[in-house]
């Protein structure tokens, strides 16, 4: 994602993604960026290229993290070239390809303006920043006519009614501590259709994918790692404590994980070919 200190949509009392937790300078930050990846870049790229990414394309990749996406995008897509947003581009200056921009931005500015973009993606971005719906519009306003926005972000499937677990135990917590101190909310997830419709794009459409929790997965590393980074805001939640986030890290390890992962859902709208003279 791409935010700087006092930033639109500053939680009270707390920091921002990348500042109080998952700081990019943190020893292994770039490898629990990667298990994420590797849990979800398979269908975000198919879902990328059954939209038509390919050659002769400009893309955006805002919150391109390590950019391993932004990378097949040119490798395998072909895309004549991808500009890879973030808020912080070391994960992405280490990695360098033909064809791929880098751009060190905050996306919430008012002047936040990079172009005109075939392809405008953002995925695990939106759900850190308040103004999502004005950030919608933002980021419909860089697809050109023709083109695609392409939003995902976690959702949370760990409701009350979940049959209790270590990892629900930790998942509801890491919700609730990421929510109150880096302002991550994936409450409104659901409504990305609804926002792009409004943004003035047609057709619109989603879809979500639940990845499996089976050890030693790179996602069960991502979660298992992303709630070591978290403990501190987790267990100021009252909800668990290190010896409960403990025990959800072995849960993801063993035999005995039965548990949906947090699904990714995936909401689409292109922008009609006529919005230029309009």
């Amino acid at each position: 994602m791409s935010t700087f200190d006092d930033a639109p949509g500053d939680v009270p009392g707390g920091g921002r993604y990348g500042e109080s937790a998952f700081r990019p300078e943190q020893a292994g930050e770039g490898k629990r960026i990667d298990f994420g990846a590797l849990a979800y870049d398979d269908i975000s790229f198919a879902r990328l290229t059954a939209l038509g990414a390919g050659p002769g394309w400009d893309c955006l990749d805002v919150g391109a993290g390590t950019g391993t996406l932004s990378r097949r995008l040119l490798e395998e897509a072909g895309v004549a070239g991808v500009l890879a947003v973030d808020r912080d581009v070391r994960f992405l200056a280490a990695r360098p390809v033909p064809g791929l921009g880098l751009l060190e931005a905050d996306i919430t500015a008012p002047d936040f303006a990079p172009g005109r973009f075939r392809l405008v993606h953002a995925r695990f971005v939106l759900m850190h920043l308040a103004e999502r719906e004005r950030l919608v519009g933002t980021l419909a306003g860089l697809v050109a006519p023709g083109g695609v926005l392409v939003v995902s972000d976690a959702v949370d499937l760990t409701s009350d009614r979940t049959p209790s677990t270590p990892y629900t135990v930790a998942m509801r917590a890491m919700w609730q501590g990421l929510r109150a101190t880096i302002g991550t909310d994936v409450s409104g997830v659901a409504s990305y259709p609804r926002l792009l419709r409004a943004a003035g794009l047609a057709p619109v459409a989603a879809e979500i994918h639940v990845p499996p929790l089976v050890p030693g997965s790179p996602l069960s590393l991502f979660w298992a790692d992303t709630w070591d980074r978290s403990r501190e805001a987790m267990r100021a939640t009252g909800l668990i404590d290190d010896a409960g986030i403990d025990a959800a890290v072995r849960y993801l390890d063993s035999d005995a994980c039965a548990a949906l992962s947090a699904g990714m859902l995936t909401a689409w709208g292109r922008k009609p070919d006529g919005a230029a003279r309009a």
